[in-house]
C-alpha cells in the first residue's frame, strides 16, 4: 500500500483555528465580542469554572496573535482592560451565527426528550423483595 506523503502546502486556516479551538479561547472571545472589554477579574466571573491561569494564558496568546487588545493604565491599583481588536470583528459574525445554530439545536435537542427535562420523576415498576432468611 503506497504510504500519502503530506503535502507542502499548509492548510490556509489550520493555524488560525489551532489558536480558536484552545480551551476556553472561544468562550472568552465571544464574551468580550458580546458583552465589550472588560477587566481580568470581570472576564473570570464571566467565564465560569475557568482558573486564573488559564484565563491568563490564553489573554496572552489572544494578544500575541492580535485576536484582542490589552490596554494597561498605570492607576493604583493597575487596571487591565481586554478588548477585541478590529480584526477580530471579522471572526465575531462568525462566533454569532455559531451561536444562533447552537440555540436552534439546543431547542431541537429539548423537544425530542420531552422525557429529560419533565417536571415529574418517572414512575418505576414495584419490586418485590423478599427479606434475608435468617441462618
Amino acid at each position: 500500500m503506497a504510504r500519502i506523503k503530506p503535502t507542502s502546502i499548509p492548510c490556509p486556516i489550520a493555524e488560525f483555528l489551532s489558536v480558536l479551538a484552545g480551551p476556553w479561547t472561544l468562550h472568552i472571545l465571544w464574551v468580550l465580542g458580546n458583552d465589550g472589554p472588560a477587566r481580568f477579574g470581570e472576564l473570570r466571573r464571566k467565564v465560569e469554572g475557568i482558573s486564573a491561569r488559564v484565563l491568563s494564558d490564553r489573554l496572552r496568546l489572544l494578544e500575541g496573535r492580535g485576536f484582542i487588545y490589552r490596554n494597561y493604565e498605570a492607576t493604583i491599583p493597575p487596571a487591565v482592560t481586554y478588548g477585541i481588536t478590529e480584526r477580530m470583528k471579522d471572526i465575531n459574525k462568525v462566533l454569532a451565527e455559531l451561536e444562533k445554530v447552537a440555540r436552534k439545536w439546543g431547542q431541537e435537542d429539548f423537544a425530542l426528550q420531552p422525557q429529560l427535562h419533565s417536571s415529574k420523576p418517572e414512575e418505576k415498576p414495584a419490586q418485590s423483595v423478599q427479606a434475608p432468611r435468617p441462618v
